[in-house]
């Protein structure tokens, strides 16, 4: 089939499950502006996740539930546009889909409407179930998110590994199965047991994007500064570094600051010169 770098091919909902059925796995990352969704679509990136964890890194804080829905379609927005060939997913912060049905519904037609992205992502299994499918009813395609989900990491009383015990990975295992038959046609899987995440992939009709679940997903969807290394002191197990942009931008913001002290920037070239005024006899005056 191939959906791949050299394929510009818009990939849609129905692309992704395509991928599933072919075994092509799904690349996806995380995106928060203009800028950088351009270079990732362009890079040939499958999917692009606008992901409430621009709380964390566009706002500096320390999780994802303060970030808001106005914010995040202002993010989404800014990704959409940008992007010509990947899916671009945006999360449904906290708080807009927990209070009731309806409001998810109204938050996600939102979304749709004033970003122009292909679908939304919601976390949770089996008690957002009914949210999910009136969502996916209103004709809005659903990513669910399950194991780790950072707008429950309250509740969790912490970012460690999920599902580890028996009990929880039954409860998990019900839930993908819950969402699945509520209509999504993806679902994150984070930091969980990898041969968890390859059981739930093979049981579900939806796609799986694991982060820190393993090799047998359907995809992998990693933060972008994370994976390229923009994020310092950051490197859980499940990250690797495919660039040093740090050190890349740190290079080159020295390298700027160097030249401006040492009068060096700008050049006679990348300087404007004056236009000669035209003289009495150029402009037809007679004297």
């Amino acid at each position: 089939m191939g959906y791949l770098t050299t394929d510009k091919k818009k990939i849609t909902t129905k692309t992704i499950l395509e991928m599933k059925a072919a075994g092509e796995k799904i690349a996806q990352m995380t995106a928060y502006d203009f800028t950088t969704a351009g270079i990732l679509d362009r890079a040939g990136i499958d999917a692009i996740l606008v992901g409430d964890s621009a709380s964390n890194v566009m706002a500096g804080n320390a999780d994802t539930l303060p970030i808001t829905v106005d914010q995040m379609i202002y993010h989404a927005r800014s990704v959409a546009r940008a992007c010509q060939h990947c899916l671009v997913v945006c999360d449904m912060p906290f708080g807009s889909y927990q209070v009731s049905r309806e409001e998810g519904v109204r938050n996600a037609i939102r979304i749709m409407k004033e970003t122009g992205v292909d679908a939304v992502k919601m976390e949770g299994g089996a008690s957002i179930a009914d949210t999910v499918r009136a969502i996916v009813e209103a004709g809005v395609p659903v990513v669910g998110h399950l194991g780790l989900t950072p707008q429950s990491i309250h509740k969790f009383g912490g970012y460690g590994l999920r599902a580890k015990e028996e009990a929880e990975a039954r409860q998990l295992l019900a839930d993908a199965h819950a969402l699945d038959e509520a209509g999504v046609f993806a679902i994150t899987l984070e930091k969980v047991p990898a041969k968890l995440a390859a059981q739930v992939t093979r049981e579900v009709k939806a796609a799986t994007i694991g982060i820190g679940a393993g090799p047998d997903t359907d995809g992998q969807v990693l933060v972008y500064a994370d994976a390229l290394g923009m994020t310092q002191g950051f490197k859980p197990k499940f990250l690797r570094h495919f660039a040093d942009v740090c050190q890349c931008m740190t290079d080159g913001v020295q390298a700027y600051v160097q030249a401006v002290k040492g009068a060096d920037f700008p050049n006679e070239e990348e300087s404007y010169g004056l236009t000669p005024s035209p003289s009495p006899k150029e402009r037809g005056v007679i004297c």
